[in-house]
C-alpha cells in the first residue's frame, strides 16, 4: 500500500490504541525493504513504542537508522526519529537570527515556558520539523506518525492558528514598544496602550508580561519566516505526493474518529488515501453460521457426549458475531466514503514489537490491497 514512487509523505492519523505507530513502521520497513526507498518515519507520539518495534534503544530528533533489515537487494534504506520540540525550535531560532539574538531569547523565561510546554508548541514545530526533512531532499519517503487523532488536527491547525497569532492586536500592541526605539514595555507610547498594559498586566502580571514583550521583541525579525515556512509546510500536505492514511480498529468510536478526521481531511483538500482497519478477525470456516454452529453445541451438550468440540462451535459462534459487529460499524464509514479506500489487517496472536512482526504487518497491507 502506498508503494508508488509518486507519494512521498504519508501521514497516518487515527485515536490511540488502534495501531497507528505500528501501521507506520510496517510502511516505513515495506519502502525500504521491497520498494528500495530511503525512507524515515518521524513519530510525534511520545509513547516510545517506534523505537522498540524496530530494535533501537532510544529515537530522539536526529533520524537514527534501522539495522537488521533485508536491503541488500533493493537498495533501501530506513531511519527512524521522535520529534522533540525544545530542540526544533531551538535549531529553528539559531538557523533564522544572529548567535547573540539566539542567546537572549534562549534566556527569556517565556520562551523557556513556551518553548517546552505551552499547547500546540509540539504539532507547530511538528510542521518545522516536516519541512526541514522535506526540504533536504534526502528522503524519498517520510512517513509521520501523528498523535492520537483529535490532537493531531492541531497538525493541520498550526499553520492558521500561528498567523492568527502574529497578526493579533495584543501582539501588535506588544511589538509597539520595541519598534518604538527599544523603550521599556511600559512606557507610555500612547495613553491607550498605557491602559492597555495596565490591564493585561493586572491578569498576568507584570513578570510575565515582560518576559512576554522581551519575547516578542526578540522574536520580531523572525516572525515572517514562521509564517512563511508554515504556509509552505501546509501546502506540501495538500500536494498530490502527500497521502494521508487513517488507521482505526473496527470499534464504533474508532471509527467515528477516523470519519471525524476524513471529513476535516476533504474540507482542507488534504489528499486522502484510504483507511486501515486494523485488528480485524476472520473464519476459516465462513461458511458454518453462527445458528448452526450454536444448534450444533447444544445437541452435543444434550447427548452428554464431545464437550470439547460442543466448546469449540460455541467460540466459533462468538468469532462469527464479532466479525458481524466489525463488519457493520465498518460500514458507517464505508457508507459515508464510498471512494476511500479500505484494507483490513487481520488482528495478530501477539502484539508486534520487532522488525519480523512488522514485516508480517507490510505484508498484510499489500496483500489486502491488492
Amino acid at each position: 500500500m502506498l508503494a508508488d514512487s509518486a507519494t512521498k509523505i504519508v501521514v497516518c492519523c487515527g485515536s490511540g490504541g488502534v495501531g497507528k505507530t505500528t501501521t507506520a513502521a510496517a510502511l516505513g520497513v515495506r519502502a525500504a525493504e521491497v520498494h528500495g526507498r530511503r525512507t524515515v518515519v518521524l513519530t510525534i507520539d511520545p509513547a516510545r513504542r517506534l523505537a522498540q518495534s524496530m530494535g533501537l534503544t532510544e529515537l530522539d530528533n536526529t533520524p537514527r537508522q534501522v539495522k537488521g533489515l533485508d536491503t541488500e537487494a533493493s537498495g533501501g534504506e530506513l531511519h527512524a526519529m521522535m520529534l522533540d520540540m525544545k530542540r526544533t525550535f531551538d535549531e529553528v531560532v539559531q538557523a533564522h537570527t544572529t548567535p547573540q539574538r539566539a542567546a537572549e531569547i534562549f534566556a527569556n523565561p517565556f520562551y523557556q515556558a513556551m518553548s517546552s510546554t505551552f499547547s500546540g508548541t509540539q504539532e507547530y514545530m511538528a510542521m518545522e520539523k516536516l519541512g526541514q526533512l522535506r526540504a533536504t531532499d534526502g528522503w524519498d519517503l517520510i512517513v509521520v506518525d501523528t498523535p492520537p487523532s483529535r490532537s493531531a488536527l492541531d497538525f493541520l491547525d498550526a499553520p492558521a492558528r500561528l498567523s492568527r497569532f502574529l497578526d493579533g492586536r495584543m501582539l501588535r500592541m506588544l511589538l509597539a514598544p520595541a519598534r518604538s526605539g527599544g523603550r521599556s514595555m511600559f512606557s507610555l507610547v500612547t495613553a491607550s496602550f498605557g491602559l492597555f498594559s495596565r490591564a493585561v498586566q493586572k491578569i498576568l502580571g507584570a513578570q510575565l508580561l515582560t518576559d512576554l514583550s522581551g519575547f516578542v521583541a526578540a522574536l520580531d525579525s523572525m516572525f515572517g519566516g514562521f509564517r512563511q515556512r508554515a504556509d509552505e509546510t501546509y501546502r506540501i500536505l495538500q500536494d498530490p505526493q502527500t497521502a494521508f492514511l487513517l488507521v482505526a480498529a473496527p470499534e464504533r468510536d474508532a471509527v467515528r474518529e477516523a470519519a471525524y478526521f476524513a471529513e476535516r481531511l476533504v474540507a482542507e483538500r488534504m489528499p486522502l488515501a484510504g483507511l486501515v482497519l486494523n485488528r480485524v478477525h476472520r473464519s476459516e470456516l465462513p461458511t458454518l453460521t453462527a445458528a448452526q454452529s450454536e444448534a450444533a453445541a447444544a445437541a452435543l451438550a444434550e447427548a452428554g457426549d464431545n464437550e470439547i468440540t460442543a466448546d469449540a462451535l460455541r467460540i466459533h459462534a462468538g468469532l462469527l458475531r464479532q466479525i458481524d459487529r466489525e463488519v457493520r460499524v465498518a460500514g458507517t464509514f464505508t457508507e459515508s466514503f464510498p471512494a476511500v479506500p479500505t484494507v483490513s489487517v487481520v488482528a495478530q496472536p501477539a502484539d508486534v514489537h520487532d522488525v519480523d512482526g512488522l514485516r508480517t504487518i507490510g505484508d498484510a497491507l499489500t496483500n489486502a490491497s491488492g
